[in-house]
């Protein structure tokens, strides 16, 4: 059987399914995980449903169905029967709760990195497809499970955050069509595109008047980067989290093909970067044990943010 339907086979017969998603999770990942936790309980199929510490979601996606269903990870299963991880590369973007999937009976993967280690011993994984919740709708098609509103929201939430309000260049047919057939449920599509794209408190928007005032744009590489620090987040009251669209800002650079935000954190340096070339920005991030895309790639280094960006630079050829 090829990976589709061995996973759809496994979770058919599954006592209950363990979801869970990397750490601090994007509209994809929370999409994703969120839509086969609906999807099971829709079934009256057990499924839990987690992601690590800190336990809390970005504003932009609080209205996402099922959040109120979602279980702590000190409470998830230890060993679970089956265990499903949702756009996570890597066991070790599941922080705690990779002891749990290095316990499960069957672990899937449902992911749409290239850079993915393959890690489950079912990978259900399409570099290809314009996002994982396309992989979860893939499978709830094979599991004959029918879509709910609940689900065509999380899953629309998944692939119109991953394609950039479809303006990137994984925007395929495929996709588009998934969304036509997911508004058909009557999503209230401006209310979530608002509050994903566009609603920022007053101090979010202080914050990046600064920032971008800091930007530097290396013209012979046609690179621009950008950086806050914690000091930054303190002096405005903002949550990290809340700055994961920044980048988007920084991108729009016309005489850039690379952009790059550096994010200070508990952990170190959390480094978002795009391209709009050829240029694979996912080689870059897999130097730093990292992974993405080659349009859009991340990862976190425990050193600060100049030599970080030092070493960014260093990595784009001169034109």
């Amino acid at each position: 059987m090829d990976e589709l339907a061995r996973a759809a086979d496994v979770i058919a017969g599954a006592p209950l399914v363990a979801l869970a998603c990397h750490v601090t999770p994007d509209g994809d990942a929370l999409g994703s995980m969120l839509a086969m936790h609906l999807l099971c309980r829709s079934q009256g199929k057990p499924s839990v449903a987690s992601w690590p510490e800190p336990f809390e979601v970005a504003p932009h996606y609080t209205y996402l169905p099922g959040l109120d269903t979602v279980t702590k990870p000190a409470d998830f299963p230890d060993a679970p029967a089956v265990m499903v991880t949702f756009d996570c590369g890597s066991l070790d973007r599941l922080n705690e709760l990779a002891e749990p999937a290095r316990e499960a009976g069957e672990l899937i993967v449902v992911d749409h990195h290239a850079t993915n280690d393959n890690y489950g011993t079912i990978n259900l994984l399409d570099a290809d497809a314009a996002a994982s919740a396309v992989m979860v709708y893939r499978l709830a098609k094979h599991l004959g499970w029918p879509l709910t509103r609940d689900v065509a929201i999380c899953l629309y939430t998944g692939i119109v955050t991953d394609t950039g309000r479809f303006q990137y260049s994984n925007t395929s047919p495929e996709v588009l069509e998934m969304a036509t057939e997911l508004s058909r449920f009557d999503l209230p599509i401006a209310g979530m595109s608002r509050q994903l794209f566009e609603e920022h408190r007053f101090a979010y928007l202080q914050l990046v008047a600064v920032v971008l005032q800091r930007a530097e744009l290396d013209a012979e590489r046609r690179f621009v980067a950008t950086w806050i620090t914690a000091d930054d987040l303190e002096r405005f009251g903002v949550e990290l989290d809340e700055a994961e669209g920044l980048i988007d800002i920084v991108r729009r650079t016309a005489e850039a093909d690379v952009s790059c935000v550096l994010k200070e954190a508990p952990e170190g340096t959390k480094v978002s970067l795009r391209s709009i070339t050829d240029f694979d920005v996912s080689a870059i991030a897999m130097r730093f044990a990292g992974g993405g895309h080659r349009a859009a790639a991340g990862f976190t280094d425990p050193r600060p943010i100049p030599q970080v960006l030092a070493d960014i630079r260093a990595q784009i050829p001169v034109h």
